[in-house]
């Protein structure tokens, strides 16, 4: 299965399982260096995890997307910053509201950002 085949089918297992509607705003600008934060809201509360190991995890995640290429996970969880990500990345957030913070930004940082909430871990390669 080709990754546009995978992306279309995860794209529609995370329509059909999520419970709310997730609001995000439009294009966010920031000269190099400076610190941009980017919302996202839920119309209500995020899924929190009740197994062994997501027990009381948030299942609140954010992902980079650059042109050409797969979606890459950022953060999990609300805060925790997913393996070899710079920690000039952080998530924070409770209830609705949560927030991608980037410090620092750099030109590397140019991309779409995503917010997810469902019942699934977080997407990755």
């Amino acid at each position: 299965m080709c990754w546009l085949q995978q992306r279309r089918l995860l794209t529609l297992l995370i329509v059909l399982r999520l419970v709310d509607i997730l609001t995000q705003p439009g294009a966010v600008s920031s000269a190099r260096g400076a610190s941009i934060s980017i919302n996202c809201r839920t119309s209500q509360d995020v899924i929190v995890g009740t197994t062994d190991g997501d027990r009381g995890k948030k299942y609140l995640h954010w992902y980079q997307q650059k042109d050409g290429e797969a979606p890459k996970l950022l953060i999990k969880f609300v805060n925790e910053r997913a393996s070899g990500i710079s920690d000039r990345f952080t998530g924070s957030g409770s209830g609705t509201d949560f927030t991608l913070t980037i410090r620092g930004v750099e030109a590397e940082d140019s991309g779409v950002y995503y917010c997810q909430q469902g019942y699934d871990t977080p997407f990755t390669q």
